[in-house]
């Protein structure tokens, strides 16, 4: 039984001698080199720039802590583990203070 020198996987049977199935290291045979090509996908997720899709933010009635405006758009994310609740993300309409509840 023989490892590939290079990734430490065991060797397999070929037509061109025993060949590594994960980087395609020959030994006892002619090698072939071949070139992944990695393609970058765009992701499906969208962080919203700071003023990027606000208008579609709900309003919500509450006091900016900082200009006293009564109103704020709101949103919510997980940022902490899957058991614990959401948290609530409020930006003031008028001076655009962000502040947060950990609800």
């Amino acid at each position: 039984m023989k490892f590939c020198p290079n990734c430490e996987v065991k060797l397999k049977k070929s037509d061109s001698g025993l060949q590594c199935p994960k980087c395609d290291y020959v030994e006892g045979g002619i090698s072939k080199k071949t070139k992944k090509v990695i393609e970058e996908t765009e992701s499906e997720f969208n962080v919203l720039a700071e003023n990027e899709g606000e208008e579609a933010l709900p309003t919500i009635k509450i006091e900016c802590e900082k200009c006293g405006n009564d109103e704020a758009v709101w949103w919510m994310l997980q940022t902490r583990s899957a058991d614990e609740p959401t948290t609530q993300f409020y930006r003031c309409t008028k001076c655009r203070y962000t502040w947060r509840n950990y609800a």
